[in-house]
């Protein structure tokens, strides 16, 4: 398979006869990871060690260039990984690893974009509630003209209805992305519990929970590496822009469900309830922390149309995905469960979402 860029051709297939040449088994490829300075853009880079790490704090603390991610300056460059959560690496396979990492700058103080720690100590305090959290990242195929996907070159696809969870080559663009994608999150260990066409052609969305705690973060985090990787190997671009087409078209989020203990017994509606009602009085605050720009990205976005709320009221419903905050019909049926929020926008930082969310509902 060829895939042409302006100025480069390659071939994807040859890579393929190098993988199969044998790996010392002392020497172990290790995948460094981390968020840049952006707060969304994913960098990584590769280390051989002579032993086969079984938890994130075999790995050694490494280092990279932070002028050349967003995060320090070129008289004081340099910045620290520190390895805090580790999958097998489907790419690669055997015995080699991908290492998620938190970035902590030249004072060992943590960096503008490492959300995680912060994250984590709040998971530590609410540990007696148990909280779960299952996310939907919705995202959408680009050709390398930073055109969708499939879409026609000098006009549009057919108005929304028949797209969402399609099935047919008129109506969903790009599925073997996705089917390698789900494949290879499973073989590295990623919590993924589905996968589905969206709204919008050339849009999809995977889930990844439920998760407890920090664990979220990890594995989404992880789970968005991979896309990017296996898109890279179809010559097609991933894109988390919550409005990636303006008009009439969805844009794409992060909806994510969240319970608690408390939520999840016989009776819990009374304590989503409470947590809606504690939701309520933290709006402006959520919407801050539900993308990178602080609210500026999900703008675009949560219009009141396409199945959004208006980013300058906070609603909340049974059912109802025009909401803020939705509750599903199942739930409200049963008496306990979970809610859905469904205002963290497609590129938000998941340790973000789930912190502010258990600072609200639980910390208060």
């Amino acid at each position: 398979m060829f895939h042409s860029i302006p100025g480069i051709i390659t071939n994807k297939m040859t890579v393929g006869k190098y993988l199969t040449l044998q790996q010392p088994a002392d020497q172990i490829m290790a995948e460094y990871i981390w968020v840049d300075g952006t707060g969304e853009g994913i960098r990584s880079k590769c280390r051989t060690l002579d032993f086969e790490p079984e938890k994130p704090e075999d790995c050694p603390i490494w280092n990279f260039d932070g002028s050349s991610t967003y995060q320090a300056e070129g008289s004081n460059s340099d910045m620290y990984l520190y390895p805090c959560a580790l999958f097998k690496d489907p790419f690669r396979g055997g015995a080699n690893k991908l290492v998620l990492c938190e970035v902590y700058k030249f004072n060992k103080k943590p960096a503008e974009t490492n959300r995680r720690k912060s994250c984590k100590e709040v998971m530590e305090q609410a540990r007696h509630a148990c909280p779960w959290f299952g996310i939907e990242q919705e995202y959408t195929l680009l050709d390398y003209d930073g055109h969708p996907f499939g879409w026609p070159k000098n006009g549009f696809p057919g108005p929304q209805g028949p797209y969402y969870c399609g099935v047919g080559s008129n109506k969903v663009y790009g599925r073997d992305i996705v089917e390698a994608h789900y494949r290879a999150c499973l073989y590295a260990g990623i919590k993924i519990s589905g996968c589905n066409a969206e709204t919008m052609p050339a849009q999809w969305e995977f889930q990844v929970g439920p998760s407890e705690g920090v664990d979220m973060g990890d594995h989404l985090w992880i789970a968005r590496y991979i896309l990017h990787r296996v898109a890279e190997d179809f010559g097609v671009i991933v894109t988390l822009d919550p409005k990636p087409m303006e008009g009439d078209w969805n844009g794409a989020g992060a909806h994510c469900n969240y319970s608690t203990k408390e939520m999840r017994e016989p009776g819990g509606i009374r304590a989503i309830e409470e947590a809606i009602d504690k939701l309520s009085k933290h709006h402006v605050r959520h919407i801050k922390a539900y993308d990178p720009r602080e609210g500026k990205d999900n703008e675009r976005r949560l219009t009141g149309r396409h199945e959004t709320s208006s980013i300058h009221d906070f609603s909340a419903g049974v059912a109802n995905r025009g909401t803020s905050i939705r509750i599903p019909r199942q739930v409200a049926e049963d008496g306990y469960g979970y809610l859905e929020d469904r205002r963290p926008a497609s590129n938000c930082d998941p340790y973000s979402v789930t912190e502010v969310l258990v600072r609200t509902t639980v910390l208060e």
